[in-house]
């Protein structure tokens, strides 16, 4: 994949923040041109679909500054430093929402906007959910309400836009994909 290597020549940090980086960097391009790319560095981060015993997705409703608006999303969080992505998804997992699994199993990781930021985040599927007595709760500046719905209203709220992020998006099509394959399983032993 050497192919299109843009070889970095200079590098600018121009803001370096609690969370993320803000660097320009000049590039040589394959035809041996050159141009700037302003690059956001991202500690990375992970996001949990956790479904109950009554079948409804784990969810939160926090306000997101950078939309001006609440939004419903899954659980999710950032990595620290030298931090498994497993144990931060445990982790974010109780912060948010009070409840703790038997397991996690990583589903997909994925680049949130390759064109521009290196931030990678990786999908667990909570396995055997418990609510946990005494969780840790959220972090003091982190606002966040609990809601616990069905995949159908999951898919009105993608609709009218109160699930509004790729990874509460991704989640909703996982488990509507999920629930397909069961049905169709389940028809061919009948």
């Amino acid at each position: 994949m050497k192919k299109f290597e843009e070889k970095t020549v200079n590098k600018d940090v121009l803001y370096e923040g609690k969370i993320i980086t803000l660097q320009v960097e000049e590039v040589e391009l394959p035809n041996g041109k050159t141009s700037k790319r302003e690059i956001i560095k991202h500690p990375g981060a992970v996001c949990v679909i956790a479904v109950n015993g009554e079948g409804k997705l784990i969810m939160v409703e926090q306000y997101r500054k950078a939309f001006e608006r609440s939004i419903l999303e899954i659980p999710a969080g950032k990595l620290e430093p030298g931090e498994e992505p497993i144990i931060t998804a445990a982790r974010e997992l109780e912060e948010e929402t009070g409840y703790g699994c038997d397991r996690l199993v990583h589903l997909q990781s994925f680049y949130t906007s390759p064109g521009f930021a290196d931030e990678l985040v990786h999908v667990f599927e909570a396995k055997g959910l418990y609510k946990i007595e005494n969780a840790k709760g959220a972090d003091e500046d982190e606002f966040v309400e609990l809601h616990e719905i069905t995949l159908e209203e999951a898919e009105e709220c993608v609709a009218d836009q109160r699930i509004f992020d790729a990874k509460t998006a991704y989640a909703v099509q996982y488990l509507r994909l999920q629930r397909i394959l069961r049905e169709q399983a389940e028809s061919k032993l009948n």
